[in-house]
């Protein structure tokens, strides 16, 4: 009989091997390295621990555009890593980062990469579609998503809570990076259907720096979104779950 303390160490092992920390760096017009931020990624988990080049690229974006950060209410979708809202939180914003509330591991990582960089985020859960108390006093500037359209199945949930997070915060805006896959024609289609459009549309390599761009690869778009106000339709809140 296979001892049982055996098998826990064996885990532990295994959890302890495929566990690594990345270091990403951010450089200013000198091209000195300003800061960087590390992050515990696990091989392990399928989805939310990994940095995946959406996220890279979502992050470069919030540096390069730090002075429009500094400052603001930012919340980030499916945060996973939070690449992109830790270096908001490094700019000055003021961070919520969020993901599934059923994804435990990943919000204890969350917290772990937060602490580890020494930056005060609100890390808590939210299921998209889901309407609860958490959600009401968010009132973000500014909405991040890196890679959040990878589930087709989950795209009217997860348009749901945008189109609430912004008519909640006039002005507001939600900037994604997202691989231009098949399902390209569907977020087009929902965002006319939930009163949204598209007000600035970017190839997410374009702004890139080079040393980052070449250990990259995919058709990565970065998109700004915002409530269309000349919809004939006024979206209503109340569909969301």
């Amino acid at each position: 009989m296979r001892d049982v303390g055996s098998d826990k160490d064996e885990d532990e092992m295994t959890d302890k091997h495929m566990t690594t920390v990345s270091q990403h760096y951010f450089v200013d017009e000198s091209d000195k390295p300003s800061f960087s931020i590390a992050i515990i990624e696990n091989m392990k988990e399928e989805y939310g621990l990994f940095v995946w080049p959406c996220s890279v690229i979502l992050a470069e974006y919030v540096w390069q555009q730090r002075y429009r950060f500094s400052g603001a209410n930012v919340v980030e979708l499916g945060a996973g890593t939070s690449l992109p809202g830790l270096v908001a939180a490094k700019v000055g914003s003021n961070v919520t980062l969020t993901d599934d509330s059923n994804r435990i591991e990943v919000l204890k990582n969350m917290r772990r990469v937060c602490e580890m960089n020494k930056l005060n985020c609100r890390v808590m859960g939210l299921t998209w579609g889901f309407l609860d108390a958490s959600i009401f006093d968010l009132n973000p500037n500014i909405i991040l998503g890196a890679d959040v359209f990878y589930d087709a199945s989950a795209f009217d949930d997860l348009f749901a809570t945008i189109t609430y997070l912004l008519q909640s915060s006039p002005g507001s805006v939600f900037i994604t990076t997202y691989h231009n896959r098949s399902g390209h024609h569907l977020i087009e289609f929902l965002m006319v259907k939930w009163g949204l459009k598209c007000v600035k549309l970017v190839d997410g390599f374009s702004f890139l720096p080079h040393y980052k761009a070449r250990e990259l690869n995919g058709n990565i778009q970065l998109a700004e979104i915002v409530l269309n106000h000349e919809s004939p339709e006024e979206t209503s809140t109340s569909t969301v779950r």
